[in-house]
């Protein structure tokens, strides 16, 4: 994929090699209407599929902008609304003209807004909450109108204001029974303190976010939001990083995490851990997951949480991480609406704690190996070293020492990564043929293939698949499922990204820049298919064998987000599945029945219904004594799902001989790590399943010891 990057940048070089641009600071208009021009002539020249800049264009782009501005309807008037509203159909002008006006005047009512909130919000919470008023508040900010005056606006930041303290209202009274149950002695306070107790840190968090987030954004911030409100209507995996935002990203690249070890994500109006690092602080306290919202963080010497719901994920990542031994308290909601306060000890977190790693285990007097593969890693400086494909190579070696005799590789959670990286890795399970196939806008398709005639396993394969499994994951489990070389066992259908972005520095479009850094652009260049000319956007890659999950009903993947590009096909390519199982379709009917009878995804099933169902109430009781019944009750009604994570099976994991001998010489607690990961296999009832799959996957030949290039036929 790095050619056609390379002669997309050489056409972009060349277009505005006529230019002569200088770079101001980001005040002044004359860098922001460059910035303009040249996202808006990369995007039409270099996007798979750019989008018309019409009257359609302009109307969502003014709907979303407005919306990233002000998504809790906080801040404007209707008819601040209505003002802006003369530019609804011309912005698509203005960007062709490099025109910033309606920036300009949405950026200085903004401000005016935001300056009049303080005084609102400042003025509620001097004033005492009556919990004992039969009043509710909607999480949904969709159904909110725009307010018509300040009583309005006033009454929107009460509610808002009362739901935000109302769990601190909650968190000191639970404490202070606690004290009181420690100690006899203790003299419990008055509801009239512990509600200005409770006010005056929700006063203390907003204050906190006002001035140390809101006020801390400079011009080019505010400009970037715009900027990015264009980007997306392209597609969700197109956005803008504005220098400050550049310098982030540049760090995370560098191999270290100092912090809790996960990556977060904002969806709507939260922060979610989309991944945990293994071997991290997150992981190491097996309390929090995947999914899981962030919706309060406490620092070890504050009395109290910042509340983080609404806020960008640069300011909430800045509470979040922080030096190496500090303690940090996050206020949870699990996926079942329950919610806790977690602490965590920060420390810094290797990248390399990301790399595929293997273990043993023996099942009816067979031996069989499980691979887990959290990302597609690759150091395009170092490739023949350091790249996931290689280490799987490795790992598959080692297992078939112990004598293996069936694998499973583990994609579960892999948001992908590198192309090239999971062609190798398919190839390291089939002779040679296609991987899968690439498209760029008005070129030719082009049809990545293995080539090499080896195979690192010839015997039965189980790939493991859910919701969260994307990109390089789906083409690794397509081209598996396509040859019939694998069974995949997973969720209804995984992620769905069909698409490939690469990331230009701007700045390399300016010949004389004398100051200033106009950031950086991930844009969608290709859209990928598999072998058999379907594509995996939006529809992802549906399992063989589809088991419950915690997700089955809940929207997650692509399909989810704003914008994404379209699902189509191409023609095949021309490959020979694999031939060297005998029984593939009585094996996955099997499964099937056995699933079908397993009581274990039965009550995972019913987890994932009423998980839905919790996730569909969006209305909360401003009643104290109703919200607390209301959270008593739901975490009453979630411990009849406590036996999903005492499951046990018969399974005993351990690691393979090489690793063993990696302990002794340890200094980063690598046996403690895989002892965890081998505890928590056992408890794994896919795993288990899988492995049933590889016990009645037989085939036709005598399963390698070592690498062939074609299995034999036994005669």
């Amino acid at each position: 994929m790095k050619r056609n990057y390379k002669v997309l940048s050489l056409l972009l070089l060349l277009a505005f090699a006529s230019c002569s641009f200088t770079t101001k600071s980001f005040d002044d208009p004359d860098k922001d209407k460059l910035l303009v021009k040249i996202i808006t002539y990369v995007l039409e020249r270099g996007h798979f599929d750019p989008i018309a800049m019409d009257d359609t264009f302009s109307e969502e782009l003014f709907n979303d902008y407005i919306e990233t501005l002000d998504p809790f309807k906080r801040y404007f008037y209707a008819s601040d609304i209505k003002e802006f509203e003369k530019y609804k159909l011309l912005l698509d002008d203005q960007l062709k003209a490099t025109d910033v006006t309606f920036f300009n005047v949405t950026h200085e009512r903004l401000l005016k807004r935001i300056a009049e909130a303080k005084e609102v919000y400042r003025e509620v919470l001097s004033t005492p909450f009556d919990y004992s008023l039969n009043e509710t508040f909607d999480t949904d900010y969709d159904k909110d109108d725009f307010v018509k005056n300040k009583k309005e606006l006033k009454e929107r930041w009460r509610k808002q204001l009362k739901f935000s303290t109302l769990s601190n209202f909650d968190d000191i009274h639970t404490q202070d029974k606690q004290n009181k149950d420690r100690d006899a002695s203790y003299v419990l306070k008055t509801e009239g303190v512990i509600e200005k107790e409770a006010r005056e840190a929700t006063l203390k968090s907003i204050d906190i976010y006002f001035n140390d987030n809101i006020d801390d954004l400079q011009r080019e911030d505010w400009f970037g939001f715009y900027i990015n409100a264009i980007v997306e209507e392209f597609d969700p995996h197109t956005y803008y990083l504005p220098p400050r935002n550049k310098e982030v990203f540049d760090m995370d690249m560098s191999g270290k995490l100092e912090g809790i070890g996960a990556r977060l994500q904002k969806r709507m109006d939260y922060i979610k851990i989309v991944e945990l690092i293994s071997g991290g602080p997150a992981w190491r306290s097996k309390e929090l997951e995947v999914e899981d919202i962030i919706l309060k963080v406490k620092q070890e010497d504050e009395e109290f949480p910042i509340d983080i719901v609404g806020m960008r994920i640069n300011d909430a990542i800045k509470y979040i991480k922080g030096p190496k031994g500090t303690k940090v308290t996050l206020t949870i909601k699990k996926v079942d609406g329950t919610i806790k306060d977690i602490d965590i000890i920060r420390d810094v977190v290797e990248l390399g704690e990301t790399y595929a790693k293997s273990s043993v285990v023996e099942k009816d007097g067979k031996t069989f190996g499980i691979i887990n593969l959290p990302k597609f890693y690759v150091d395009f400086n170092d490739y023949k070293n350091i790249n996931a494909a290689q280490d799987v190579k490795k790992e598959i070696e080692r297992l078939k020492s112990e004598g293996m005799e069936g694998l499973i590789l583990d994609l579960r959670n892999n948001g992908g990564g590198s192309l090239p990286t999971v062609v190798d890795m398919a190839g390291l399970f089939i002779k040679e043929g296609p991987i899968v196939q690439v498209r760029s806008t008005g070129a030719n398709k082009e049809v990545l293939k293995d080539r090499d005639k080896s195979i690192s396993w010839d015997g039965p394969l189980v790939v493991l698949v859910n919701e969260l499994s994307a990109s390089a994951s789906e083409i690794m489990a397509a081209a598996m499922q396509d040859y019939k070389r694998a069974i995949v066992i997973g969720s209804k259908q995984t992620y769905g990204k069909g698409t490939v972005q690469n990331v230009y520095n701007l700045n390399d479009l300016i010949r004389n820049p004398s100051s200033g850094d106009l950031g950086a652009l991930a844009f969608t260049t290709q859209k990928y298919y598999r072998i058999d000319g379907g594509s995996v956007q939006l529809e992802g890659v549906k399992s063989d064998v589809r088991v419950p999950g915690r997700f089955s009903f809940i929207e997650v993947g692509e399909k989810e987000k704003d914008n994404p590009l379209p699902y189509d096909e191409i023609t095949a390519a021309e490959y020979t599945p694999w031939e060297y199982y005998f029984d593939y379709d009585s094996t996955i009917e099997k499964s099937k029945q056995r699933m079908i009878a397993n009581e274990q995804l039965k009550l995972i099933e019913e987890n994932a219904k009423w998980v839905k169902s919790k996730i569909d109430e969006t209305e909360v009781s401003l009643n104290y004594e109703i919200y607390k019944r209301d959270y008593e009750l739901n975490n009453e009604e979630g411990k009849r799902f406590e036996a999903i994570s005492k499951y046990q099976t018969n399974l005993t994991f351990r690691s393979h001989a090489y690793e063993k001998g990696l302990f002794a010489q340890d200094t980063t607690d690598l046996k403690e790590k895989r002892t965890r990961w081998h505890e928590s296999l056992a408890k794994d009832v896919y795993v288990e399943e899988a492995l049933n799959v590889l016990e009645d996957l037989k085939t036709s030949y005598p399963i390698k010891k070592v690498a062939s290039t074609k299995p034999e036929i036994k005669k």
